[in-house]
């Protein structure tokens, strides 16, 4: 083979210049020669088979994302270990057996080129990936929202919209943000030149949606951090009406206190040390008058974010340590609880008020919306963490597994967090000698610092159950604050290299502050009010409008064809048809559907004794538009900053970069 002629059969894009094709022949010519290369590499690939949903006759041409042709998409692994000798037959991209190619038949050369820039930090291990994707997906709503949710709508009847939901909607777009990640291996923001640079605004939106949820989340692990530090005590303060924050009404009500009647104006201690002591929100009348900052709850969040610094400051590699720790002691502590709480007296009650089927709910459209809404906001896509997770990996790690894994390991764990929840539920009706449902009229973190805590309080070996429950609440909220600021941090270092590449640790460390201070409203005494504002307004419609403008960018204007074919370049298989017709038509259907949902049917939103007045829902809608907003003014910003005519300039603004990364790969056919 002359090395002029295969150079003639390099097809490149208009973006490759004249230096670049003469170093393609050098690459060529070298190889062929058996002279090392020191900036790329041929591997040969025989009549590699196709395994796409259609088959192309060697003539054909078919475009792969980086902006090359090729006329069989093939995984750049398949290389010299797939070549086969002359008139024999070679693997295809799955290790099957492929077409046999005789002598003289068409070869196909990968020309892997790699970039003069640094080499992308990478997972240390598989393991710290999975548990990392483990921890962020598995977090705090998995123990509250999901057996609230699941009870209230149906018990067992809620499973089958909750699954259904999950496989056609939460898992596929778990999927895809995981094969766009590692495929591009760029953070939220830089990844869109690659797929459609006029959406790009799109990366910004999420960057401020993880602010903002920055800053009223981890106000929830300072709650739990004091809770942790009253623990440490023979007697726990909240079995108590003896205290200085306690009032007239605190009843400590159990079977075995037979001289207490309970009223509808009895309070439990339980209650009044959370409302009256931890959060002090009866010194605030309500979001028009905040009251100051409580000292005990700014020191517990300073030491909150003092540990997730630590964590992240040096990248994956020691966040991916970190999570061996925070990401498995929720799961040894669950079953500890469920243990105990499956022995306690009337758990079975709560067993059954949790998981028995009332199938006419499913005839109402409450059921549907509250399921689609807890898979998406349980999995996660569309807060730019997938996407920053997965581009650390390896080119050719098996994403599809990873997904499948992963938000299984998710659903069933918020099905066991039901079990560990409503044994307690139970045990708490029988000592009350109540209805579990009147036991159970809390949500939110109410179920956790109330309810669970006065079950705990009242167990053998409280004080033991009361420090292992909230350092698990605390290492739930760990990680998935670990992975929400990641995304950050990978999008703007990618984003801007030059600028922050090298001073990585000042950027998080100014992050942290950022955060810290914009925390600083949920502090206050009516700083429950904000955090409620926050979780149900501003966050909540913003991001999944924000994942359905991704959802759309990707199937549509960059193509499912073409990133089906990104995946097998990648993965070495094709995605099924059930895969592309999920991020066609039914992911999008599935998000506009809880945005119709959500806009039809606003959230009452009540907390203790406040109920939100209309401006608070207006405050809530303009902080959630105040992220979203990035989305179209980077449209217009692009378009008028581009050249050529209207048509030209549109046209560009949605037709990907090429691809510059180490595995980009330049496909090329010649005859033999």
């Amino acid at each position: 083979m002359e090395t002029k002629d295969m150079a003639s059969m390099l097809t490149m894009d208009k973006g490759e210049n004249e230096g670049e094709k003469d170093k393609g022949r050098e690459d060529v010519g070298g190889e062929e020669e058996g002279t090392p290369q020191e900036n790329g590499r041929l591997m040969l690939a025989d009549g590699l088979a196709e395994r796409g949903p259609k088959t192309l006759s060697s003539g054909s041409s078919q475009q792969v994302s980086n902006g090359f042709t090729t006329s069989t998409p093939q995984s750049p692994r398949e290389g010299p270990g797939t070549a086969a000798c002359a008139g024999g037959t070679a693997s295809g991209p799955g290790g099957g057996t492929g077409s046999s190619v005789p002598l003289g038949g068409l070869r196909t050369l990968v020309v892997q080129q790699t970039s003069l820039e640094r080499p992308r930090e990478t997972w240390s291990k598989k393991m710290d990936f999975l548990l990392s994707v483990i921890g962020y997906a598995v977090d705090l709503g998995n123990v509250w929202r999901f057996p609230y949710i699941c009870y209230q709508n149906g018990g067992g009847a809620f499973l089958l919209p909750y699954l259904l939901m999950a496989v056609f909607g939460g898992v596929p777009l778990f999927y895809m943000e995981l094969a766009l990640g590692q495929f591009h291996r760029s953070g939220c923001i830089s990844i869109w030149k690659y797929i459609c640079p006029i959406f790009k605004g799109i990366g910004f939106a999420i960057c401020i949606i993880a602010l903002y949820i920055a800053f009223y989340y981890n106000t929830i692990m300072a709650w739990a951090l004091y809770y942790l530090l009253s623990s440490f005590r023979p007697t726990l303060p909240w079995t108590t009406c003896t205290n200085v924050w306690n009032t007239a009404n605190c009843n400590r009500y159990m079977s075995t206190d037979h001289n207490v009647s309970w009223s509808n104006s009895s309070t439990s201690p339980a209650e009044e040390f959370y409302t009256r002591q931890v959060l002090q929100v009866h010194l605030s009348p309500g979001l028009h008058q905040l009251g100051s900052v409580s000292w005990q709850l700014a020191l517990c969040l300073l030491f909150i974010f003092t540990i997730v610094y630590f964590s992240i400051w040096k990248g994956v590699k020691t966040s991916g340590k970190v999570v061996w720790v925070t990401a498995t002691f929720p799961y040894l502590v669950l079953l500890v609880l469920l243990i105990r709480g499956a022995t306690l007296p009337g758990a079975w009650r709560g067993v059954v008020f949790y998981l028995k089927p009332d199938w006419e709910k499913l005839l109402s459209t409450t059921v549907w919306i509250d399921a689609a809404a807890q898979i998406f906001f349980s999995l996660g896509p569309g807060f730019g963490v997938l996407l920053a997770f997965a581009s650390y990996n390896p080119f050719h790690n098996n994403c599809y597994k990873d997904a499948l894994v992963t938000s299984s390991v998710n659903c069933l764990t918020s099905f066991l967090s039901g079990f560990v929840i409503f044994t307690v539920l139970g045990y708490m009706a029988e000592m009350r000698q109540q209805d579990v449902d009147a036991v159970a009229k809390d949500a939110g973190p109410s179920l956790l610092f109330i309810i669970y805590a006065e079950a705990i309080a009242n167990m053998p070996a409280a004080t033991f159950f009361s420090i292992i429950f909230f350092l698990m609440i605390i290492m739930l909220g760990l990680d998935s604050t670990f992975a929400g600021l990641e995304g950050v941090i990978t999008a703007m270092l990618d984003e801007f290299p030059h600028i922050l590449a090298k001073r990585r640790e000042w950027f998080v460390f100014g992050l942290v502050c950022v955060c810290y201070l914009g925390a600083l409203s949920t502090l206050t005494y009516g700083g429950a009010f904000v955090v409620k504002l926050f979780e149900e307004y501003a966050t909540g419609p913003a991001v999944i409008t924000v994942v359905l403008l991704e959802v759309v960018a990707v199937s549509w204007f960059y193509g499912t064809n073409r990133f089906c074919n990104d995946i097998q370049v990648m993965l070495g298989f094709y995605p099924g048809c059930f895969w592309r017709v999920c991020w066609v038509a039914i992911c999008p259907c599935f998000l506009l559907f809880i945005i119709i949902s959500f806009l039809a049917f606003p959230p009452e939103v009540k907390l203790f004794h406040y109920q939100y007045p209309q401006w608070t829902t207006v405050l809530g809608y303009c902080i959630g538009v105040s992220s979203f907003i990035c989305v179209p003014a980077y449209m217009v910003y692009h378009l008028l900053n581009a050249k050529g005519t209207f048509k030209q300039r549109l046209l560009k603004s949605i037709t990907p970069e090429p691809s510059s990364d180490d595995h980009r790969n330049f496909i090329v056919t010649n005859a033999v």
